[in-house]
């Protein structure tokens, strides 16, 4: 007896579509990087808090504060000039204490100082990158005297006392310049100075970049097509040095912080009553011994700031990084 068998073969399972292959920009890989690093990025959303908090200042102090100048004696012991109640007289009412001269609120004196801080630092970041990237980029292309006399000139800014420059040319500016005046000329001075003296630093930076991309082989293609030099430095130097042009940036603006607080912590910054927190330093130097909490509060703020600023700028470097991972 034959049987026959009927044999059913199981339906194929449809094959798998193959996975897409995307290419990646080196911005979109930056990001992706960038958004592995936790540490960075809670720098940089605090440096964005802060940034947001010195433009919204106004709106802050009218929701949890007073008004910047207003004066509070009651706060104040007429006996030992000092915050009535412990850490400078913090409550409710007055979040961060007082100032132990006028009883002004020192939340608001606190976010009205970001706003001159970060001014300062941005402003005289970008003196610095506009000199130091034009003055770069010209000695590493050109090289032979036009880079002997770049480098010696950064040779001779880097051996330069800025801080007693900066404080002889604020004692001898009048009160009165181009339309300043007081706590607006003081800061253009500060600007310029900070980011006048600060430039040789990026244009070492640019200049070791450009001496190696000049000898590239797109800088030879663009020569050959006789493309001139104006060409050559701004469209095919300049767009490959973008990474370490912003990462600079990044990192020289927590320097210039400092610097605008040195600075009007000798009282050479802006004037009162307008807030800094270096000026908030030096007011507390007085008292500092019977009360720190008027010292500890625009310490704190430097440091933070100062301190997300690093974070985020190392961050930024890693992430532009083209040998990371």
């Amino acid at each position: 007896m034959s049987t026959s068998t009927k044999s059913t073969d199981a339906p194929e399972a449809p094959a798998a579509p193959a996975k897409r292959i995307e290419g990646r920009s080196p911005g979109r890989i930056a990001w992706d990087r960038l958004k592995r690093d936790k540490i960075a990025l809670t720098g940089g959303v605090v440096v964005l808090l802060l940034i947001l908090a010195a433009v919204f200042a106004p709106v802050l102090t009218s929701l949890f504060g007073h008004p910047v100048d207003e004066p509070h004696p009651d706060q104040i012991n007429p006996d030992l000039g000092l915050p009535k109640g412990a850490f400078g007289g913090i409550s409710s009412d007055f979040l961060l204490g007082v100032d132990p001269t006028f009883g002004r609120d020192v939340f608001s004196r606190i976010v009205y100082g970001a706003r001159i801080s970060l001014t300062v630092a941005f402003l005289a970041a970008g003196v610095s990158v506009v000199i130091g990237v034009l003055a770069g980029i010209a000695a590493g292309y050109f090289g032979g005297w036009v880079d002997a006399v770049i480098s010696r000139v950064m040779d001779v800014l880097l051996a330069f006392p800025q801080l007693l420059f900066s404080i002889a040319l604020v004692s001898v500016m009048p009160n009165s310049v181009l339309g300043l005046e007081g706590s607006a000329v003081r800061m253009a001075i500060l600007v310029l100075v900070i980011g006048f003296f600060g430039w040789p630093y990026i244009g070492r930076i640019v200049r070791g970049q450009a001496l190696s991309l000049r000898e590239r082989e797109f800088v030879d293609a663009a020569r050959s097509l006789g493309a001139g030099w104006p060409h050559i430095l701004l469209r095919e130097l300049l767009p490959n040095l973008v990474a370490p042009i912003l990462v600079y940036a990044t990192l020289i603006i927590p320097t210039n912080i400092l610097s605008e607080a040195a600075l009007s912590f000798l009282g050479a910054g802006v004037k009162p009553p307008t807030p800094s927190w270096g000026q908030m330093l030096s007011e507390a130097t007085r008292i500092y011994q019977v009360d720190p909490t008027y010292m500890v509060v625009p310490g704190l703020a430097i440091f933070i700031t100062v301190l997300a600023f690093n974070l985020f700028g190392d961050g930024l470097r890693d992430a532009l990084d083209p040998k990371g991972n």
